[in-house]
């Protein structure tokens, strides 16, 4: 049976996406708007933009933090990031999110820092190159660091990550300096490992630098030659 003007019922019920242009029409078809639709791109753009300014956000908070050890009003973070408080709580639901937040980007940096590196070097050129990441990060995150203790109590996730933190340290100082942990006993080496950790904690950094006035070259050595002296002899190489 016919439809109107010659048309069958498949025809008149097809949909305009399947409606072909007619010649010479250059208006693009449904079908192919799909193909190209814009609305990704879009989504995609809105996404990135919001990934930075949450970024932005995580970074004037730390900065401010560099400035003041007092920590932050949302005011004074929006401000540094360049956007509005709105904007600071769209993205983190309160002021403790973004402080987890910015914890969790120090932590993921100074891990990069302190990874690589020459681990399998002479005695010196270990020393040299865990004392120098070590001093990098002190001097890059004690003040999120200081902030970070002084919450620590009233946050289980703050503690936990000054847990890792320690852990990290002291894997990286067990793996710097394994041929001479080797010689000793194993209550020794945890011992020794106890004693390095204290030795490079944030604390003795900052009071190096900021009550004795010590240039970062002058820590380092500091340290090194603390280190240095802890350690029991190198074994030789077999």
């Amino acid at each position: 049976m016919l439809c109107h003007h010659g048309l069958d019922r498949a025809q008149v019920y097809r949909s305009d996406s399947d409606v072909e242009a007619p010649a010479g029409d250059t208006r693009p078809n449904s079908s192919l708007a799909a193909q190209h639709n814009p609305k990704p791109a879009r989504i995609d753009g809105r996404r990135l933009r919001s990934a930075r300014t949450r970024q932005a956000i995580v970074e004037a908070y730390i900065e401010l933090l560099r400035k003041d050890p007092r920590i932050p009003t949302a005011a004074q973070i929006a401000e540094r990031a360049g956007v509005s408080v709105r904007s600071v709580f769209e993205r983190f639901s309160d002021l403790h999110e973004l402080r987890v937040a910015a914890t969790d980007h120090t932590f993921l940096q100074a891990a990069t820092l302190a990874t690589g590196g020459d681990i399998d070097g002479d005695r010196a050129t270990r020393l040299k190159n865990h004392v120098e990441r070590r001093g990098a990060i002190c001097e890059a995150w004690l003040p999120l660091w200081r902030a970070m203790m002084l919450n620590k109590s009233e946050s289980l996730e703050l503690n936990n990550r000054v847990l890792l933190a320690r852990q990290a340290i002291l894997k990286r100082v067990e793996m710097m300096y394994r041929p001479e942990l080797s010689t000793l006993p194993e209550d020794r080496q945890r011992q020794l490992l106890i004693v390095i950790d204290s030795l490079i904690d944030f604390e003795s950094w900052a009071r190096m630098r900021e009550d004795h006035g010590l240039s970062f070259t002058e820590a380092c050595e500091v340290w090194i030659k603390a280190i240095d002296r802890l350690l029991p002899p190198t074994p030789p190489v077999s």
